[in-house]
């Protein structure tokens, strides 16, 4: 039990940390790093592409269906995205096709 106590009051401790040390180095009036910018710029994008990267790397395109369902999937994403400009309704959209490819399509 105080095992238990010990880890939850760490991990809080560590959370709450991880959340007051930007407020702490970067204070108002100070003026922010050129290297954190940069980095605020850059990340996002380099993120979402190794992100696809990685949700594409397993693509079976030797299979029966040679990866239908995730280069549907990709496009709509890309489509909608482009349409709408809104994260959640394409890629939420885009994991609801896949699942509904994958799960009842594509049996």
């Amino acid at each position: 039990m105080l095992r238990t106590l010990i880890l939850i009051l760490v991990m809080s401790v560590m959370t709450f940390l991880t959340r007051a040390i930007p407020f702490i180095l970067f204070r108002e009036g100070k003026e922010t790093p050129k290297a954190v910018t940069y980095l605020g710029k850059v990340l996002p994008y380099s993120l979402i592409a190794m992100l696809v990267v990685y949700c594409l790397k397993d693509m079976d395109i030797a299979g029966h269906y040679h990866g239908a369902a995730e280069i549907i999937a990709t496009l709509y994403v890309i489509i909608v995205h482009k349409k709408w400009h809104n994260l959640l309704i394409s890629i939420g959209g885009g994991t609801l096709l896949y699942m509904i490819l994958v799960q009842v399509v594509f049996t």
